[in-house]
């Protein structure tokens, strides 16, 4: 019997890739802390495409996912022209709610900032989806997905 949150295969998922614009620095010259929300949606929606399920097919089929919290612990700072890598992985699933963790690295690898969201899965009519029963691939895949306790 297959029970929701256990682990089973994983497919290898590309960290995503962003380099800190200008814009994005504040006056001492360090990334602004609102920026590595920014960041967390780009890393979602690369990982979401890398699965075979863009935002926009997600969308297409009726399917929403608002954000209902994010968590950020800030490690080191990251300035002008610095390239963090964000490797993205599903925390936690059981079928309502889904809770992505990320690791935000600079190019020596360090960790610059560790993060999460948690979404829920809405119809086009604000009501909660039964993934499970309603679109059973996605459901499964991400449940393939949640790493080991």
């Amino acid at each position: 019997m297959r029970r929701p949150g256990i682990c089973r295969k994983k497919p290898p998922m590309e960290p995503y890739k962003h380099t800190v614009k200008y814009y994005e620095t504040d006056r001492m010259g360090f990334t602004h802390h609102s920026n590595y929300i920014r960041w967390m949606e780009e890393a979602r929606i690369d990982f979401l495409d890398q699965l075979g399920w863009s935002y926009q097919k997600l969308e297409e089929a009726g399917i929403l996912s608002p954000v209902i919290a994010t968590e950020c612990r800030y490690r080191r700072s990251t300035t002008f022209p610095d390239t963090v890598s964000i490797s993205v992985s599903v925390e936690e699933f059981r079928g309502v709610r889904l809770r992505l963790n990320y690791v935000m690295t600079n190019e020596e690898n360090a960790v610059v900032c560790e993060a999460a969201s948690e979404h829920c899965f809405i119809g086009k009519d604000g009501k909660i989806l039964n993934l499970k029963k309603e679109y059973p691939a996605f459901y499964e895949l991400l449940i393939q997905l949640v790493r080991p306790a």
